[in-house]
């Protein structure tokens, strides 16, 4: 499981050091080896493969005829792109993706269990604080969440 928030840096050609808390991991787990799409929040998703390849035979599976499902399709399979941990512990990520989440020198790292999501530095703060400012009232609390005590 990845967990945590982590402030980093690309350098100038696009690579970013996977902090050293998760390479162990990354290497046990998928080689190293990553994929990186995007998210409707203009953020990344970044999956060790073996997650990725379940995410993707889930999506394949989609009805086609679907209009939201081939909208999902189109984005996160049309955008996934492999990547791979070097020797020095970093990935490079590919001049499109930098340039859908408007990622520069500051980035956050944020994991998620089974996957991270890669954010440009500001739009990262200003999006939790406004989730953590929302009023809730809004919206319907999903079934699965309605026993989860924190």
């Amino acid at each position: 499981m990845f967990r945590g928030v982590n402030t980093l840096n690309l350098d100038a050609k696009g690579r970013m050091a996977m902090p050293a808390k998760y390479r162990d991991r990354l290497i046990s787990h998928c080689n190293g080896q990553l994929v990186v799409t995007v998210d409707r929040d203009h953020c990344l998703l970044l999956y060790p493969l073996p997650e990725w390849e379940e995410i993707e035979r889930k999506l394949v599976r989609l009805p086609s005829l679907n209009k939201q499902a081939r909208r999902l399709q189109r984005l996160l399979i049309g955008h996934a792109t492999e990547v791979e941990l070097d020797g020095a512990g970093r990935i490079l990520l590919p001049p499109p993706l930098r340039e859908f989440a408007e990622l520069d020198k500051r980035v956050v790292l944020i994991g998620q269990g089974n996957k991270f999501e890669l954010w440009n530095e500001g739009h990262w703060n200003e999006r939790r604080d406004q989730w953590l400012t929302e009023a809730d009232d809004d919206d319907e609390l999903p079934d699965e969440l309605g026993t989860l005590s924190l």
